[in-house]
């Protein structure tokens, strides 16, 4: 060979050299692998499906046929204050009278002006998906402070279940506005801005009463982490802005205001309901069956907090007073409020397909808190999204949902801090402080 040909011959690589190679291909799969089942990791991966999700909400918008159910009798709800109506007694629309709080009155009112007068629907549209954007971002934050949830998991809290893109784009329902409100009162919350996340959290409820299901645990978090005295100070908040918000109502009607926005005795329609199909309506409709609910709610409340929520809230409150602001701390005050709906939810008198947002984005969390096995969490969440697509229900998928809604608790029951898992987290507190 010649000694040009020699010249142009490849030099083989060191060992040293191959090893570096390798360590390197290591730490990029690493990487790679870590965007999907690291917690770590999870702003990273959010960021990727919230600019998915923009795209997807684009898509519905333009190519999914908007469907009519309640978006005309808010219009028509508001428009009787618009014309001087401060009766919430004469507040009607097509469905019925109004039965919301105060908050949905000014929300709503808002969207309104901006829609003309609700008739530009397709703006409305847009205006929902920057709601849906915002929500996500939020729940995002919250799980990527508390280091719980795997990346992967954003698959099923994204793009994939259409009865939630239906509620915000397609229904434009006031149930997600108030789950936007409360997650962003979550925010405050665990940033330890206890009398913004108050006043938020209020704002929710003003909009939809069925925000008071977080209520237990607040009230729990409020005593452990601030004491009697700031957390009058924090029930005063709520309650001031219940009593600004609704003002101009309260003085003309008080009785007739407390009647229509904070009704708990209405009786819902059989027709709609999504977790009680297999009743028959007499039974549904009973009066005895409302109050065996109710003392099953109760009953449940009172359990969870004596063997979780306590020990979980005095954890956390520890962590607050020492100045530490850890993952650890953010998963024991999320958890006990997210029960606490959860029960709620599952002892509810009925369930219409709009309030699946109450607690869709809540659901992989709670189930990351069990022991289950990963496959058997992701088979909870298939069902439970294939409960509530199921239209119109049947005594199956109600069934079904109640299964889900058990076994979630049931997990998060068998899971719960004992004394030697208790006394171990006191162990490392005083390690760390």
């Amino acid at each position: 060979m010649p000694p040009s040909e020699k010249n142009k011959k490849k030099k083989r690589p060191s060992f040293l050299e191959k090893m570096n190679h390798l360590r390197q291909e290591y730490f990029r799969k690493d990487f790679i692998i870590g965007l999907i089942v690291e917690p770590k990791y999870f702003w990273l991966s959010a960021i990727v499906f919230l600019v998915a999700e923009i795209v997807v909400n684009i898509m519905i918008i333009h190519n999914v046929k908007y469907t009519e159910i309640d978006w005309i009798a808010y219009m028509q709800e508001v428009e009787g204050v618009v014309n001087g109506t401060t009766d919430y007694t004469k507040l009607r629309g097509d469905t019925g009278p109004l039965v919301y709080p105060a908050g949905f009155v000014y929300m709503f009112l808002g969207l309104y002006h901006l829609t003309s007068r609700g008739t530009n629907i397709r703006l409305a549209q847009y205006i929902f998906a920057a709601f849906y954007i915002i929500t996500l971002m939020l729940v995002f934050r919250i799980f990527h402070k508390s280091r719980k949830l795997p990346p992967y998991i954003l698959i099923f809290l994204c793009c994939t279940s259409y009865r939630v893109h239906s509620i915000f784009v397609l229904r434009l329902f006031n149930d997600p506005v108030a789950m936007m409100f409360f997650y962003a009162a979550m925010n405050f919350f665990i940033d330890n801005h206890w009398s913004l996340g108050s006043l938020f959290y209020s704002l929710a409820v003003s909009i939809k009463m069925n925000i008071l299901l977080f209520a237990p645990a607040l009230l729990l978090a409020y005593f452990h982490c601030l004491g009697i005295k700031d957390t009058i100070k924090q029930l005063i908040i709520c309650a001031g802005t219940q009593l600004v918000l609704g003002a101009p109502f309260l003085i003309k009607n008080p009785i007739g205001y407390l009647k229509m926005s904070f009704d708990i005795g209405r009786v819902f329609l059989f027709e709609w309901t999504v977790n009680w199909r297999f009743l028959s309506e007499e039974t549904f409709v009973n009066p005895w069956f409302h109050l065996l609910l109710l003392a099953v709610h109760v009953a449940l409340l009172v359990v969870f907090a004596f063997t979780h929520w306590n020990r979980y809230l005095a954890s956390y409150a520890t962590l607050q007073n020492i100045g530490i602001d850890s993952e650890m701390g953010c998963q024991l005050f999320i958890l006990p409020l997210f029960v606490s709906n959860l029960i709620g939810i599952a002892a509810s008198r009925s369930l219409h397909y709009q309030f699946y947002i109450w607690y869709f984005h809540t659901l992989p969390y709670m189930l990351w808190t069990t022991r289950f096995s990963v496959t058997f969490r992701l088979l909870i969440l298939g069902v439970t999204e294939l409960c509530w697509n199921t239209y119109p229900s049947t005594w199956w998928s109600s069934a079904l949902l109640h299964c889900c809604h058990l076994t979630v608790l049931a997990g998060i029951y068998h899971n719960r801090p004992t004394d030697k898992r208790t006394e171990k987290l006191k162990r490392a507190l005083e390690k760390t402080n």
